[in-house]
């Protein structure tokens, strides 16, 4: 058992009755809170709403201490504790009671606590799992004060009598490290020694060859670096690494059992501690080490398994996003990209209601390229996302299967196309142009007859861009009918953009009559239809086009000329 180091005992001085300096009523509030904080923490896991409430109120119950003073000091005897005078805490009637914080802090020896301001955001939580360890009492546990000792608190001083004097009840004595002497007096008591030394018969060290008995420089530097090494080890990550070595080595279903709730309750601890490259190395071997054990059971596997499916799961990891979404400090960047990488492909639903919701600049690309990741490894589930109801996690999902080219996801979009929702048709539309296979185009050929203008548009410019000659049937129907008429002019050159790029020379003759012809009593075309035409002619750029082009070339409307000069230009053929 650890025990503290020795400390010179001071007399106790009794104290001396003085007035309270302001009333008693907050520091009684705050031992209450204290008292329940206990509890929750012995009953419910960190991430539990109970216990986050029970800590708040805990460090809420400090405030109204601090306005009136920055430290408060508190006696402890066998059943109750008191601040000056007054009694703020205690039960008489359960002296013995391990609920009594009273008989809790003095049957190990405690007499005296003193909290000064800063010990609730800080420290507060070591000592809720002091009393924890010291209420179940294990016979492998430290006492009270040893625990206290190895806490090293900073914003609480404790005074506590040493039991194992003769007589069971020593003298009271600090639980601060002593404060270490001067240089100055270190040095004068140092050449004290040696000169007494001399003076002496004591054998000087100084007499023999130093080399012999002391480190030299390099050997000093090699231990140093060790010491640091040693003092930069992440423990948390070492003990997972014993816990699956043992798992490895072990046979024994029980040994393997408790080592299996003990990766569980260990991944708990270190999501809630931030820890991630522990919970990220946690998941990773554990998938290694289930491959690699000798005569795992299925159970064993199973169990294995669920560790990262418990972190991929949509509460575990909705959680998580927002915890990270709402720190004020992130952790490395390294880390949280570790950590998403062992997601599962259960996370990407998760993951993609999510991805509009962050707010945090560093955490988003983060979370894009691990939903980039899973899309990517999983087109299946991906494919199934594109009909979920979830409309945020559905868009996502098709977004990524455009971004993908996820030829997989074509008949799902097919039926994305036929839904009364505009946006998601449009968002359907844009990832099949992205796809662009057969399949895909296909589609997109019946998307030139929708009813949104922006659908229709993103439709026939995909078909221009990939080229796809099957659609030239329905575009020329288009382009020849009566509806295109009364489009607008960003819809119509799209069209007849189109028509140019896939009709050829068989379609000089109409686009011709409509730029050149004249009609019923001379009368041509409207301007803005003539300068479609002419951009279509453009696109076409055979001989025969040209030519028609050359034709409207000393066209006084301005519409149609610069449409002519523009579509000579892209041709090749210049302006004239």
């Amino acid at each position: 058992m650890t025990s503290p180091p020795p400390i010179a005992p001071e007399p106790t001085k009794p104290p001396e009755a003085q007035e309270p300096p302001f009333s008693p009523v907050p520091i009684e509030e705050l031992l209450r809170a204290l008292s329940k904080a206990a509890r929750a923490h012995q009953m419910y896991l960190p991430n539990n709403p109970i216990y986050r409430g029970a800590i708040e109120a805990l460090r809420a119950s400090f405030r109204p201490i601090w306005e009136e003073t920055d430290d408060i000091v508190l006696t402890i005897t066998e059943a109750e504790i008191r601040w000056y005078d007054a009694v703020v805490a205690g039960d008489a009637a359960a002296v013995k009671s391990s609920d009594n914080l009273a008989w809790v802090f003095y049957k190990d020896g405690v007499r005296e606590l003193t909290f000064t301001k800063g010990f609730e955001e800080i420290e507060v939580v070591v000592l809720l799992d002091i009393i924890q360890r010291i209420r179940k009492g294990g016979s492998t546990e430290d006492d009270l004060v040893a625990m206290l000792w190895e806490a090293d608190f900073v914003y609480m001083k404790y005074r506590y009598v040493d039991l194992l004097q003769d007589g069971g009840a020593g003298e009271l004595a600090d639980g601060t490290e002593v404060a270490p002497a001067a240089p100055g007096e270190v040095q004068r008591g140092a050449r004290q020694a040696v000169e007494e030394s001399r003076a002496s018969s004591i054998v000087n060290m100084s007499e023999f060859d130093s080399t012999l008995y002391f480190l030299d420089e390099r050997e000093i530097d090699y231990l140093q670096l060790e010491i640091k090494r040693e003092y930069q080890q992440d423990l948390r990550v070492n003990l997972v690494a014993v816990l699956l070595d043992i798992f490895e080595v072990q046979l024994d279903p029980d040994v393997r059992a408790e080592i299996l709730d003990d990766l569980h309750s260990l991944m708990v601890h270190l999501l809630t501690a931030g820890h991630f490259r522990g919970v990220a190395m946690l998941l990773r071997e554990s998938n290694i080490a289930v491959d690699r054990a000798p005569e795992v059971t299925p159970e064993q596997r199973r169990k294995l398994k669920e560790l990262p499916e418990r972190l991929s799961g949509q509460e575990a990891l909705s959680q998580l996003l927002q915890a990270l979404d709402e720190t004020p400090t992130l952790p490395p960047n390294e880390e949280i990209a570790d950590l998403f990488d062992q997601l599962q492909p259960s996370a990407l639903a998760t993951v993609f209601q999510w991805l509009p919701k962050i707010q945090t600049d560093r955490l988003r690309p983060m979370l894009e390229n691990a939903a980039g990741r899973l899309a990517g490894a999983n087109t299946a589930e991906l494919v199934r996302l594109v009909q979920v109801a979830d409309r945020d996690v559905s868009s996502e999902a098709i977004r990524r299967a455009g971004a993908l080219k996820a030829q997989a996801a074509v008949l799902a979009l097919s039926r994305i196309l036929h839904e009364p929702d505009v946006e998601r048709r449009l968002l359907a539309a844009q990832a099949l142009v992205e796809i662009g296979s057969p399949g895909a185009l296909q589609l997109l050929e019946k998307a030139l007859e929708d009813s949104d203008r922006d659908v229709r548009i993103t439709a026939v410019r995909g078909l221009t861009q990939r080229n796809h000659r099957p659609a030239l049937a329905r575009l020329e129907t288009i382009v020849k009918g009566r509806a295109i008429r009364d489009a607008d002019r960003t819809e119509k050159m799209a069209f007849f953009e189109g028509y140019g790029a896939l009709c050829g020379d068989d379609g000089v003759g109409h686009l011709d009559a409509i730029l050149n012809g004249k009609g019923f009593l001379g009368r041509r075309e409207e301007a803005e239809f003539r300068a479609c035409a002419a951009i279509a002619l453009g696109r076409v750029a055979t001989p025969r086009a040209i030519q028609a082009l050359r034709k409207a070339s000393v066209e006084k409307d301005i519409v149609v000329r610069n449409a002519v000069s523009r579509a000579l230009r892209g041709s090749g053929m210049g302006s004239a």
